[in-house]
């Protein structure tokens, strides 16, 4: 089932209405899990940082072994023709993928062959801004470079995201943070993180184990060009509960304030509110 509504495909060429059909029995990603992907976000008539995410899914599939069949502007230029098709006003998540269709050698590695490629348009709501979750720590944690494709946005990444999140429902809450090989807080299950302390704004530094997201990159410029001070440190489960804010960024939803992480409760303050601000004053001043 998918996640939204009104969906168009777009696969060989063309735009398909609905969740089209795209992957066969053999196919390598279909049984290998040679997949990756992106996301970007149509939301108040705009597309922020659609380029850059365009650019990172051919990032992703070099990193997975595939070679990108596609330019980064053939991808923003079909993504925009479909976008169109939409009514005014219409929040919808972007989401150009590739995957392996033949395999190589012993059929594990990819074949140097086109990948399959598709762009899938899902019309998803955007979260109301007041909406705020609730954190624990999960027990599980992220892989290092060594044992897992990392460095790409890959859909082989994301079932050790669902048992995160799995844990975190069992125990009532919405989401989890989770360290990193070496204990320290990584990211939440679905996004980045941000704590807020004494005015200044502190996110875990990139270490190879996370996706530092699009979404995350253009909020550290944003606030640091608003005068704020942002650190890129390493950071404990202690920083959080002692934290006077905490938010979540991701291109789902950009901002989403937290109000509790285990027995720690916030309040949504006006960093969150802040950053959530400057994102789409930013995202207006952009092109189209």
């Amino acid at each position: 089932m998918a996640t939204g509504q009104n969906i168009r495909t777009w696969f060989e060429g063309r735009w398909h209405e609905g969740d089209a059909y795209i992957l066969r029995a053999a196919d390598h990603g279909a049984w290998l899990g040679s997949g990756v992907f992106d996301g970007a976000r149509l939301a108040h008539g705009l597309v922020p940082d659609l380029g850059r995410h365009c650019a990172r899914v051919n990032r992703s599939a070099e990193a997975m072994l595939l070679q990108p069949s596609m330019s980064v502007e053939e991808i923003e230029a079909i993504t925009r023709e479909g976008l169109k098709l939409y009514a005014p006003g219409s929040a919808v998540y972007i989401r150009p993928m590739y995957w392996a269709i033949e395999g190589g050698l012993s059929a594990i590695l990819p074949a140097e062959a086109p990948p399959g490629f598709a762009i899938c348009l899902e019309e998803i709501p955007m979260p109301p801004e007041d909406a705020a979750v609730r954190l624990c720590r999960s027990s599980f944690r992220r892989p290092v470079l060594e044992s897992s494709v990392v460095n790409a946005k890959a859909g082989a990444l994301y079932p050790n995201n669902a048992r995160m999140l799995a844990e975190a429902q069992r125990r009532g809450f919405q989401n989890a943070l989770v360290a990193d090989a070496l204990g320290n807080l990584a990211e939440s299950a679905t996004s980045n993180v941000f704590l807020v302390k004494d005015g200044e704004v502190f996110t875990p530094v990139p270490n190879g184990t996370f996706l530092a997201g699009i979404t995350r990159a253009r909020h550290i410029a944003n606030l640091r060009a608003d005068g704020v001070i942002v650190h890129e440190t390493v950071l404990s489960f202690a920083d959080v509960h002692a934290a006077d804010e905490v938010f979540l960024t991701g291109n789902m939803a950009k901002v989403t304030a937290v109000s509790a992480f285990e027995e720690t409760v916030f309040t949504p303050g006006p960093m969150t509110a802040r950053a959530r601000s400057l994102y789409w004053d930013w995202a207006a001043s952009e092109p189209l």
